[in-house]
């Protein structure tokens, strides 16, 4: 951290707008109720800026270490966030974007309580919602706290970098633009990763659901698929349990009628699961109704789902979260997916 204080606020002023000159935003503040201002700027915000200036700060730790003056494993931090120093998108922070076990990680780090607090309140106006699509740990006592986007946080602003309105549109267009810069420069595979979420975010809600028409193959067999109409929406069951219920209206080779799936939380991991069941008195038998119900559903999420035939006779179609995120391309299903 470099600080600069003094009972002048004048020369307060002027240091705060040397560092200005150097790249780094730095605001002068008064120390409680007494004569004394302060100038604060810390490593991250350092470390983004001007390469003369990284450099100058590098070669004082470096001498500090020498000198025993400073932790040593401590400041190896501080000179790694120094020579890694690069050009960032103007007015974004150093993010961290990487892979762990497959999975993105996209994670910004800091000591600076409100820089963390900046993030979240741009992350806020960009329509993500804290929690559900970014967790937060508070810098404490030197120590680093975070922002990390989720997955879904990432898709999130993907689709309303598409799709959103006014300046959420653009805060979440740069926000992706800013992620896949940071993606490409961590390297190949993590740039892939980075685009697949993008691009599935993006999708979301694009296609109509009214009209949409397709030919699949299911059991050998090819079905010609045309959709009427649909909708999704959220329901309570009488034990509580909340439900989502997707009806579609379709033709599957000349047949009409109205096919419901309804997906809950089961199982320990709470996985979604769809289920649906074939009407044993529809043309041709529940076998053939189940055979249209699954080129339905693979028709609109590109997946069959798995059928089963129960000790009673009744036929069970079940889909899964593979199965949900196809659904979620579709505009007025979207919603209340993502709810």
């Amino acid at each position: 951290m470099l600080q600069f204080v003094s009972s002048d606020r004048s020369r307060a002023e002027l240091a705060a707008r040397l560092l200005r000159l150097a790249g780094v935003s730095a605001d002068v503040k008064k120390e409680g109720g007494r004569d004394v201002w302060y100038v604060i700027a810390t490593t991250d915000k350092l470390a983004a800026r001007h390469v003369k200036l990284r450099n100058a700060l590098a070669e004082v730790v470096r001498e500090s270490i020498a000198r025993g003056w400073v932790d040593a494993g401590k400041a190896e931090g501080w000179l790694e966030k120094l020579e890694r120093g690069r050009v960032l998108m103007e007015g974004w922070p150093e993010y961290h974007v990487g892979l762990i076990n497959g999975a993105l990680v996209v994670k910004l780090g800091s000591t600076d309580p409100d820089s963390i607090e900046r993030e979240i309140q741009r992350l806020r106006q960009m329509g993500l919602e804290e929690g559900k699509y970014f967790p937060v740990k508070m810098p404490e006592e030197g120590r680093d706290g975070y922002v990390c986007i989720r997955r879904r946080g990432l898709e999130r602003a993907a689709r309303l970098s598409a799709r959103g309105k006014g300046e959420r549109q653009r805060l979440a267009a740069e926000f992706v633009e800013y992620i896949l810069q940071r993606a490409k420069e961590a390297g190949e595979e993590v740039y892939e990763k980075a685009r697949e979420i993008v691009e599935e975010g993006m999708s979301r809600g694009s296609l109509r659901l009214k009209g949409f028409a397709k030919r699949v193959e299911v059991g050998g067999k090819e079905h010609m698929v045309k959709v009427i109409d649909g909708d999704a929406e959220l329901k309570e069951s009488e034990s509580g349990q909340l439900l989502l219920r997707i009806k579609i209206t379709a033709e599957v080779d000349g047949v009409r009628r109205d096919y419901t799936i309804t997906y809950s939380r089961l199982g320990r991991d709470k996985a979604a699961v769809g289920r649906a069941y074939a009407k044993a008195d529809a043309p041709g038998g529940g076998k053939a109704d189940a055979e249209r119900f699954s080129a339905l559903v693979k028709a609109l999420t590109g997946r069959e789902p798995k059928v089963y035939q129960r000790s009673d006779g009744t036929i069970e179609i079940v889909c899964g979260r593979k199965h949900l995120e196809g659904f979620r391309r579709f505009a007025k299903l979207a919603d209340a997916i993502e709810k």
